[in-house]
């Protein structure tokens, strides 16, 4: 019997950009997505989800990157595309599918699509039609910019390279007629687009007023031709945002997903910078085609390294590859989902990565699972001994029982929010709520007057272990699988949404295995955070080496030709200068900066001027503990500000320009607070 529209959920991510392998930002929208996808199955069934992910395969600046390495662009784009779906496969994603733009079946749907909305004609003429362009184009984005939007020496604010002049032949999407019905819509349906902040921007910039859109180019041929005119190809707007709808068109039980105009059902999860292009230029173009438009375009927030967006251009991306295998998928996708409600902002750091797995999974969660079945074994034959139905609430764990209820609620109510954050926030609550239950209850003393009296107490907490590795199924289902494993379950890989209180059956044998989340001791943690910050300096040097030189500064000169002279630095006054005070500073103290990976708070002595503390991004210079007994130097009257959430009042001198090369210091020992002149 074929599943209602009411019982159908479809949700996607951006189908992400080849250009390179993935990064954490990439991993935490699809993670993100395969909870959600996860948890609907284990309440609507395998057969009512569907979940798709993919790559957005075509553009100039893929074109131009297979030419610099020597391969064909569909070679460039099948080596990339293989690296997201492993990567996906690391990380524990169940997709249903994974669209790539260059398949014939999503080709074939966008030309179709196109024809369309051409085919649309309204007063002032086709939805589509040929006219030219001029403007500022910058290849990394492919989009044209506005002057008021640029850098200064015209480079693009995103990738800090210069734009292009351009001016071409295009057709453009009239997308002015679909102002008053996009308008329409948000007063319709309030939450189309979430968080609301996202609504607001979305509605603000339709009122504003809509320009017909540029959906061609002819200036590179990679790309799906434009029907009737192959001097063209379909641009992104059109190309890439087509593939929620034609990865649906291959088969009728899939196209049922898309839903109808009155039921939709595609929920589109995206990051905040493309909440534009789905929130505004998809459901226009759906308009105009006469098609059904998505349920929900949801937006989340992005996470920055040290307060600073990430980039390949900058080089300052995490590698989720390197953490997953290191700390297992289980760990890295629950600190991503954990960390930050969905739809705000976080800032990424390997110090909180260790806290979060040290304190909560390893301490809380797995201790939890440790100490229970460590005892079965040894106080109940490792068997799980239930009570039978007659007995007392207090012996069936009746205040285990409701605490566990109440957060299956709470976990429901999160995910129809699709809130995973919250969800597990609740579901760690429970997990202390056990580890109380077993101090309170105190199975290791009640067996030494009573034989049997450590039975029913355990196996409320083996229950409750249970309900907990079908609650955390969604979340990290790789490690919640061995968990039920060790529980003995006679099918720990069928997971099901608890619901009854008890079902873990009588004389079930557990087998105790390995740490689910063996704790990360001090001088492990320490080699860790070396080698993840060894790695991202490593591509941080890479990319600033492999950066194009500015417009208006000459390129660096090869060795075999002399060197333009250096632009001569700023002068300033002898007034000027004496205005900043230097001095001598001993370092008392330094720890790192929670969350903030470059950062240091420093305690400084200045001798007779007192103690000093400064906030100083020289973390990857040197470890803390090596800082202390330093004499640095200090500009002291810098006037004080906060940093990383800290007081910061003055600047600890550094040596190098991108790249810190080292600390400015004494040849020699001077008391502390000694004036430089």
């Amino acid at each position: 019997m074929s599943a209602s529209s009411s019982d159908r959920f479809y949700l996607t991510t951006p189908i992400y950009y080849v250009s390179d392998v993935p990064h954490i930002g990439h991993a935490y929208t699809t993670i993100v997505g395969d909870a959600l996808a996860r948890y609907e199955r284990l309440r609507r069934g395998e057969k009512n989800v569907f979940y798709l992910t993919g790559t957005d395969e075509h553009g100039e600046k893929l074109e131009r990157a297979a030419q610099a390495k020597g391969m064909s662009p569909q070679a460039f784009v099948d080596l990339i595309a293989e690296e997201y779906q492993k990567t996906w496969r690391l990380l524990d994603i169940r997709h249903d599918d994974f669209i790539r733009t260059t398949e014939p079946r999503h080709e074939k749907v966008v030309q179709h699509l196109w024809q369309t909305i051409a085919q649309n004609v309204g007063p002032d003429g086709p939805d589509i039609y040929l006219d030219r362009y001029e403007g500022l184009y910058c290849v990394g984005c492919e989009n044209f910019l506005l002057e008021k939007d640029l850098l200064p020496g015209n480079l693009c604010p995103d990738h800090k390279r210069p734009v292009e002049k351009r001016s071409e032949e295009s057709y453009f999407f009239r997308l002015s007629r679909y102002q008053q019905p996009l308008l329409d819509l948000y007063a319709r349906c309030p939450d189309f687009i979430s968080p609301p902040r996202r609504m607001n921007e979305v509605r603000t910039f339709v009122e504003s007023g809509l320009r017909e859109l540029s959906v061609s180019r002819s200036s590179f041929q990679w790309g799906v031709p434009v029907p009737g005119d192959p001097r063209h190809v379909i641009y992104v707007w059109i190309d890439a945002l087509t593939n929620y709808y034609s990865a649906l068109q291959d088969h009728p039980d899939k196209a049922a997903f898309w839903g109808s105009h009155d039921a939709p059902l595609a929920i589109h999860l995206v990051g905040k910078e493309i909440v534009r292009f789905h929130g505004v230029y998809w459901p226009a173009m759906l308009m105009s085609a006469g098609l059904p438009l998505p349920r929900k375009v949801l937006a989340h927030g992005w996470w920055t390294v040290d307060g600073e967006k990430m980039s390949k251009t900058l080089g300052n991306v995490v590698d989720p590859r390197t953490l997953a295998e290191d700390l297992s998928a289980s760990a890295l996708r629950y600190f991503l989902l954990r960390e930050i409600p969905l739809g705000e902002d976080g800032d990424f750091s390997y110090d909180a990565l260790v806290q979060r797995y040290n304190s909560e999974l390893a301490n809380d969660l797995g201790n939890l699972l440790n100490r229970t079945l460590a005892m079965v074994e040894k106080f109940c034959d490792g068997r799980a001994r239930r009570w039978s139905a007659s007995a007392s609430p207090e012996v069936r764990g009746e205040r285990l029982q409701l605490r566990a209820d109440a957060v299956r609620a709470q976990v429901e109510m999160a995910m129809a929010e699709l809130q995973p954050q919250k969800a597990l926030e609740a579901i760690f609550s429970l997990v202390r709520e056990g580890n109380t239950y077993l101090e309170q209850a105190a199975p290791f003393t009640k067996v030494k007057s009573d034989p049997r009296g450590a039975d029913h107490i355990l196996y409320n907490v083996l229950e409750l272990l249970r309900w907990l590795g079908l609650l955390l199924e969604p979340f990290m289902p790789e490690r919640c699988l061995e968990l039920r494993r060790q529980l003995g379950l006679s099918s720990p890989e069928v997971a099901s949404w608890p619901m009854v209180w008890g079902e873990l059956p009588d004389d079930t044998v557990v087998r105790k295995g390995a740490t689910l989340f063996p704790r990360i001791d001090p001088d492990r943690q320490q080699e860790l955070l070396g080698k993840w910050r060894a790695a991202r300096r490593a591509a941080e040097q890479k990319a600033q080496a492999a950066a194009p030189p500015v417009v208006g500064q000459p390129a660096v000169a090869s060795p075999a030709k002399s060197a333009e002279p250096a632009a001569a630095p700023t002068e300033v006054s002898i007034d000027d200068f004496q205005k900043l005070e230097l001095r001598v500073a001993k370092v008392l103290s330094a720890e790192r900066v929670p969350k903030k990976d470059r950062l240091l708070k420093v305690e400084l002595d200045l001798g007779p001027l007192g103690k000093r503390q400064v906030v100083a991004g020289i973390a990857e210079l040197t470890a803390p503990e090596l800082l202390v007994g330093k004499s640095v130097v200090l500009l002291c009257n810098l006037k004080p500000a906060k940093i990383g959430g800290l007081l910061s009042s003055g600047m600890i001198l550094a040596l190098g320009d991108k790249q810190l090369l080292g600390l400015a210091t004494s040849d020699r020992d001077v008391p502390p607070g000694t004036a430089l002149r």
